[in-house]
């Protein structure tokens, strides 16, 4: 199951997307990673965002593709709020695998 999310946060190598005009905090952070430059795989990730996380929730998950640990401490943690955003995160996982996985 973590393997998902990771995937989806690094998924950049396989989807079909016609770029977005205005890019959104998951698509320039997946862009700007060392696994992005794929503009159509990231954009595809990003739409997968928009259909699934809040935009706090965005900017928060777009963290992780610079900071793997964050993801892993946030996966660990105990609190409720924390448990509440892995929750929606999975799912923007599942969704940008689904949908961009190819």
């Amino acid at each position: 199951m973590k393997s998902i999310l990771f995937a989806a946060a690094v998924a950049a190598s396989f989807a079909v997307f016609s770029g977005a005009a205005s890019a959104g905090p998951i698509e320039r952070a997946c862009m700007a990673s060392d696994r992005g430059g794929n503009r159509a795989l990231c954009g595809c990730i990003q739409q997968a965002a928009d259909m699934t996380l809040s935009g706090g929730d965005q900017r928060r998950a777009a963290k992780f593709f610079k900071d793997p640990e964050a993801a892993h401490a946030t996966w660990i943690s105990q609190s409720k709020s924390d448990d509440a955003f892995w929750d929606r995160y999975k799912s923007f996982g599942q969704t940008a695998e689904a949908y961009c996985g190819g």
